[in-house]
């Protein structure tokens, strides 16, 4: 438990330089890293790694046999009742280090993985987030509308009392109004999906109402393209953890090569001798130090176990590659939705102010002309449109910035 607050800490750390506008997602995003139950199995496989490395240091265990002699061996000295024998071995100078280091490199990468996993469940939260903002403003952007709608039905309705235009126009308000009475619904049931979904990836105790800003913040990417790959390059979680898997070899293949030098051993006997005929007071005898030599004769066996550590460098080798080329083309991909969210919101802000000065235009002239009905009908679709298109941009450009960062390591 105490190794799981020690991780916590450590996000709690990632997450507070983040932009304090930000507060609501980092609320989510502390409440994700805390309970996810897929981070904390990536974390603790990181701790069992991490015992790995005491096994791999320890010198071999000590061998003590015993042994008793049923029918006594007489020597001058009386007859020998039992012996015990203890036996130390001694690997090549160095390999157990070269193990130990092999298990400590092999933690870290999946350390690495523990990252990966984290900075992949912060940006799953962040777009699952990104999306119920979306939805929650898209029902507010259409109840406003309905409200706007609403207002030019009681002046068509007094119009149509008053004689002055046909009851059609009343209808095909009220045409407009439940066309988007029933996407409001829509709106609304799937906002109760997105918040299902939302609750079990933060996987929260209790289910709580998700707060959102009024209006999303807006972050851009403070580097250069070229500067972002470098980054990805050189702090990529996944690649770092191939390049800890490689250095976790270049010690398996030290440790192989070791392993093909001689081990010795270091013992002694200890024999006990029992009261003979011709001695009264009977004599133990301490004796026998031996030193140990093993000599690995069959060498294929080493050689092979080296050369299974090269072929596998070389294949870390051309999987970075290969990551390094996937990752490249997903950023490209990543950076064209957020060169291209940015330019949608300069042009719906853009087409919003046009489009409420039109609408308020066309407002005065049917209430004091009696004309361009269709036309204020379409222009308040516009306005709904580039309302949730904005809305729509805002967050795909949030989205695309979180998924950069994730690509960056962060």
């Amino acid at each position: 438990m105490k190794n799981i607050k020690v991780y916590i800490l450590f996000v709690l750390l990632g997450l507070s330089g983040t932009i304090m506008a930000q507060d609501e997602l980092n609320h989510y995003l502390v409440e994700a890293a805390e309970n996810n139950p897929a981070l904390k199995a990536s974390f603790n496989r990181y701790l069992a790694a991490l015992e790995k490395a005491p096994q791999a240091g320890a010198m071999p265990d000590p061998q003590i046999a015993f042994a008793y002699f049923i029918q006594p061996v007489e020597t001058r000295n009386g007859p020998q009742e039992f012996k015990i024998s203890a036996t130390q071995m001694f690997p090549w100078f160095g390999t157990l280090k070269a193990k130990e280091n092999a298990s400590v490199a092999e933690a870290k990468a999946l350390y690495e993985m523990f990252e990966e996993n984290k900075s992949k469940l912060f940006n799953e939260v962040k777009a699952n987030w990104y999306n119920l903002y979306f939805n929650n403003k898209a029902i507010s952007i259409t109840l406003e509308n309905i409200e706007i709608l609403n207002t030019f039905k009681k002046l068509a309705i007094v119009k149509v009392e008053a004689g002055l235009v046909s009851a059609v126009d009343q209808y095909r308000i009220e045409m407009e109004i439940n066309d988007l009475e029933n996407q409001l619904a829509l709106l609304k049931d799937q906002q109760e999906v997105l918040e299902l979904s939302f609750t079990n990836l933060v996987n929260a105790n209790d289910k709580k109402v998700i707060t959102f800003p009024d209006e999303l913040w807006s972050t851009d990417i403070l580097y250069s393209k070229e500067a972002v790959l470098d980054s990805i390059q050189l702090k990529n979680h996944q690649l770092l953890h191939i390049d800890l898997q490689k250095s976790a070899l270049a010690f398996k293949k030290q440790a192989a090569q070791k392993q093909g030098a001689p081990t010795f051993s270091l013992g002694i006997d200890y024999v006990s001798i029992g009261k003979g005929d011709n001695n009264l007071s009977g004599k133990d005898a301490i004796a026998f130090p031996k030193v140990g030599l093993t000599i690995p004769l069959y060498r294929n066996k080493y050689k092979s176990m080296v050369q299974e550590v090269i072929y596998l460098e070389t294949a870390r080798d051309y999987e970075r590659a290969d990551k390094e080329n996937i990752l490249e083309s997903v950023f490209e991909n990543s950076w064209k939705d957020y060169r291209d969210a940015r330019r949608r919101m300069e042009l719906f802000d853009k087409q919003l102010t046009i489009v409420r000065k039109s609408l308020k235009l066309l407002e005065t002239e049917y209430a004091y002309a009696n004309r361009n009905f269709e036309e204020i009908l379409r222009m308040e679709r516009r306005l709904l449109k580039y309302n949730l298109e904005l809305e729509k941009a805002r967050t795909d450009k949030q989205a695309a910035v979180a998924f950069i960062h994730y690509l960056m390591g962060k």
